[in-house]
């Protein structure tokens, strides 16, 4: 172990693609500060395969729709590590709200996780990821461009978060690159059947006619949190030619 590594909080890393977005960033050096809300035994299990690759990994529990619970989050990581050289916000809620049914505290709880926890995590972070010249990754959607029938709340503060992206961009530069990743179909919703139809349907309207997995979101997070020195600011779809259509 390394006291050099770079230290990355990620946010809802216990479960799918959050883990494969730790893995990948562990497997590239990074020592992780991995955030989980109620999946503990995953966030444990994930942690003991992070540190058999020879990784330091802290454990972090809270609710980021709690006030506090960002800054928190941002305080450990550093106390854990000696420094935070990157946030990944992963964290999501991905749920129906049909267009007569919703309320303010579906919009509450969207804007909640999509918009306010980043923002609040950036702002704790930003004098150490500035000292660190670090990088911020914010894991947005297709649907924030491309607005999901019946997913009014959810898309709409996806589309937040992007442009909260190209904000912190200008804000934070030039010390912190700011970007996102939105990914199309890398791994189906755990629900029987897609909001849009079939799973073939879908397919069918995407270029590469196949669906992704979620080692390829993670590669995209890697790229930009370690590599892409020259890019801020945006939001890198991955999603197999699906806007396209």
């Amino acid at each position: 172990m390394s006291e050099d590594a770079k230290c990355i909080l990620v946010t809802g890393a216990a479960r799918r693609v959050g883990a494969e977005i730790a893995h990948h960033l562990a497997a590239a050096g990074c020592d992780i500060a991995l955030h989980y809300r109620h999946s503990q035994e995953d966030a444990e299990t994930l942690a003991e395969a992070l540190r058999a690759l020879g990784r330091r990994v802290e454990l972090l529990q809270g609710d980021l729709l709690e006030a506090g619970c960002p800054h928190r989050l941002v305080q450990e990581s550093i106390a854990a590590f000696g420094r935070l050289d990157g946030i990944v916000h992963n964290a999501s809620i991905y749920r129906p709200g049909a267009f007569a049914e919703v309320e303010l505290r579906h919009w509450q709880e969207m804007e909640g996780i999509h918009l306010h926890a980043p923002f609040f995590l950036a702002q704790a972070a930003a004098a150490e990821l500035r000292r660190r010249h670090g990088a911020i990754v914010h894991i947005t959607d297709i649907y924030a461009e491309r607005p999901l029938l019946g997913y009014l709340p959810y898309s709409v503060s996806k589309a937040a978060l992007v442009s909260l992206t190209r904000a912190l961009a200008k804000e934070l530069g030039p010390e912190v690159r700011v970007n996102s990743v939105a990914p199309g179909v890398v791994l189906w919703a755990e629900t029987e059947q897609p909001a849009e139809g079939s799973r073939n349907a879908i397919l069918d309207r995407t270029a590469l006619k196949r669906a992704g997995n979620p080692a390829d979101i993670a590669r995209t997070v890697r790229f930009l949190l370690l590599e892409a020195d020259y890019l801020s600011g945006q939001n890198i779809v991955v999603d197999g030619g699906r806007m396209i259509y």
